[in-house]
């Protein structure tokens, strides 16, 4: 009975909505309040219960509307999402056609995007309905294509070597000195091969794949207009985005600190950086474009998706960050596999970083360039240092699932992102006093012991210019450049890039000032040729404090494993170093040098009060052509036509030294 009365007391979805009372608040619940209180109760309780329940009353009724449009939006999600969609995409047009209508040549970058979105869309959307027809259709093509394949692989391949050779032949009879690079970076194949864990299970599909996929990216970015343009307008937007961090660190330290101490100038960048990142990994950009490089890598390469997704991960984010995305998995992954996944971080910066070095004034579109092309070649020469011997469960895996943020919305994405940076802007803040103090201890040490034999200014980067230099001139540094080149290369190793890289932004920064080249002995700065090769080099966390980053990480991911990730990471450290120095082979083999224009229209215009680069080089081409007889100064070539050559001259004799100055 008291059940079937508590049935009849229940209220109802509909009874709800139609606005009807709690039978809680009726009659009978008068009554048993009334024999709870054990006789009458008061008059003002009575009109406190009375007022609840009218007040009950009244919510229900005013909640009614909402909760009718609540569930006509549940019942009609799908069309609303169909309709709201279709009005923010018909107000994107008119603006789009608006933009391309005041101003087509302003709004390239905007018809770029645009073309570049809706065709994944469209991918999208042609695979999700038409996919299994299309692959239905081919199938026949398919069967026929692998009959073929045995013999048409080995024909693409003689193809593709025959057109190597005649492109080496032609490209490198014009700048010799590209030979060097492309000796350096078959000796680097070698070398790696040499130290391969197991010789005889080398997939070479892998290995050629992969440095294929290196070389086409670098001959893309680097010898091809669009490529060219295509990064270093990337590389520009990346500098003018990053510029916007002085609107929040000029208002928290002062415009003061941010101009003049180092501090306060890049760590900023790196928190507003990791802020951004955080925002797209929110809103699930990161992972759309880490997947669709590692199955670029993986249906091309043959490596398993966990490994590949890791090491396209490392294009964008760090070492630590980058095996997250695949944290489930580590546990049953093999030593190949752990093997490739610290190759990929070692050999590659995170972009939170990248932002700092470029802000030193290093070039953009180089560091975006090595990043990517470090990928495949690291992904390669994984697998040729230590092999697959092991059967992995990952195997044909098409793909593995990456899981997303835990953040409820896009603030909170933003603020833990820039949370997050607060420990790696202390971590390089922290040991960029630390090693520098180091460096300045070990060359003070190396100086009192050097002066006992009468060596006078030896120090740490002396050492490793003269034992580095050798790989230098190999990846294509002119000789005279090789000792400098090898003393950032050692300071990689040793310490790490971010010192290397601030070195590099001094020479890089003399040179663009018009600085004499040498200064007595000291040479002031390297070739831009130099520079290019060095920026690549330079670019990966391949260096002995990463050794204990990598495993601390991936110790904590898997604790389980910790013995097998320590066997591994020396081997995976000389790879991503090897990785560096090949990119930087590539670079030198690429490299075209800059064309110097007409240095006499240049003079003409220019202002004598400042140098520059070009300033510098046209004034040593002027002393070139001068001619100082018996007293009397002469030119040859197109400046012997020139009336003003003495005059300029002059000018130049006011910046640099030269025999013709003499007179």
């Amino acid at each position: 009975k008291e059940l079937l009365e508590m049935e009849g007391n229940q209220i109802s979805l509909d009874s709800l909505d139609k606005g009807t009372d709690n039978p809680a608040f009726s009659f009978e619940g008068e009554n048993r309040l009334y024999e709870e209180c054990g006789g009458p109760c008061s008059e003002s309780q009575k009109e406190r219960r009375e007022g609840k329940g009218k007040f009950s009353s009244y919510c229900r009724k005013a909640l009614q509307p909402a909760s009718k449009a609540k569930h006509f939006c549940k019942a009609h999600a799908k069309v609303l999402r169909r309709v709201v969609l279709g009005l923010l995409g018909v107000a994107y047009l008119c603006y789009f056609i608006a933009a391309c209508y005041l101003n087509f040549q302003r709004a390239l970058a905007l018809v770029v995007i645009t073309a570049v979105v809706a065709f994944f869309i469209s991918w999208e959307i042609f695979k999700k309905h038409c996919g299994a027809k299309v692959l239905l259709l081919l199938r026949p093509v398919g069967k026929c294509f692998r009959k073929s394949w045995p013999w048409l692989k080995w024909l693409l391949w003689v193809a593709l070597l025959a057109g190597l050779i005649v492109w080496l032949v032609l490209d490198t009879g014009r700048n010799p000195e590209q030979l060097i690079s492309l000796g350096g970076f078959c000796f680097l194949v070698l070398f790696l091969f040499a130290c391969s864990k197991h010789h005889g299970a080398v997939s070479w599909r892998a290995v050629f794949w992969g440095l294929g996929l290196e070389f086409l990216l670098g001959l893309f970015v680097l010898r091809t207009t669009p490529g060219t343009q295509a990064f270093q307008w990337l590389g520009d937007q990346v500098q003018y985005f990053l510029g916007y961090t002085t609107a929040g660190s000029s208002f928290v330290f002062g415009n003061t600190l941010i101009e003049e101490v180092f501090a306060f100038q890049t760590l900023p960048i790196i928190v507003f950086f990791s802020c951004v990142m955080s925002i797209l990994y929110y809103l699930g950009v990161m992972q759309w474009l880490i997947l669709k490089i590692s199955w670029l890598l993986q249906v091309s390469m043959g490596t398993t998706a966990t490994e590949t997704l890791s090491v396209a991960g490392n294009i964008f984010v760090g070492q630590t960050e980058a095996p997250l995305l695949i944290r489930p998995y580590l546990a049953d992954m093999t030593l190949s596999e752990v093997h490739a996944v610290m190759t990929g971080g070692f050999s590659t910066i995170a972009g939170s970083v990248m932002g700092a070095y470029i802000s030193f004034g290093i070039d953009a579109a180089s560091l975006i360039a090595a990043s990517v092309m470090a990928a495949p070649c690291a992904l390669a020469m994984a697998k040729l240092v230590y092999p697959e011997v092991e059967e992995s469960k990952f195997k044909g895996k098409a793909s593995i699932h990456i899981s997303s943020g835990e953040e409820q919305n896009i603030l909170e994405a933003a603020s833990n992102g820039a949370a997050a940076s607060v420990g790696l802007v202390a971590n390089i803040a922290a040991n960029l006093i630390a090693f520098l103090a180091v460096l300045e201890f070990i060359n003070a040490a190396l100086r009192w012991f050097g002066g006992m034999v009468d060596i006078e200014g030896l120090t740490f980067q002396v050492i490793c210019s003269y034992v580095l230099m050798p790989v230098a001139f190999l990846m294509g540094a002119d000789w005279a450049d090789s000792p400098l080149v090898a003393e950032l290369l050692g300071i990689k190793i040793f310490l790490n890039e971010f010192v290397a890289y601030q070195q590099l932004a001094t020479y890089k920064k003399n040179r663009l000032m018009g600085l004499e080249e040498w200064d007595g002995n000291r040479k002031q700065w390297i070739s831009e040729r130099a520079e290019s090769i060095t920026t690549f080099a330079l670019c990966g966390f391949a260096n002995l404090s990463s050794i204990g980053i990598t495993l601390g990480g991936l110790s904590s991911m898997v604790p389980q494993r910790k013995g097998d990730f320590a066997s591994v990471v020396l081997r995976a450290l000389l790879t991503g170093m090897c990785v560096s120095m090949l990119n930087a082979c590539l670079a030198g083999l690429l490299h075209v040098p800059t064309e110097l224009g007409d240095c006499a229209m240049f003079f003409s215009t220019a202002n004598f009060s400042s140098t520059s680069y070009t300033m510098y080089t046209c004034c040593k081409q002027l002393f070139a052509s001068s001619v100082l007889q018996n007293g009397t100064l002469s030119f040859t070539g197109s400046w012997a036509e020139q009336a003003e050559s003495v005059l300029w001259l002059m000018e130049c004799c006011g910046h640099y030294n030269h025999t013709s100055c003499t007179g």
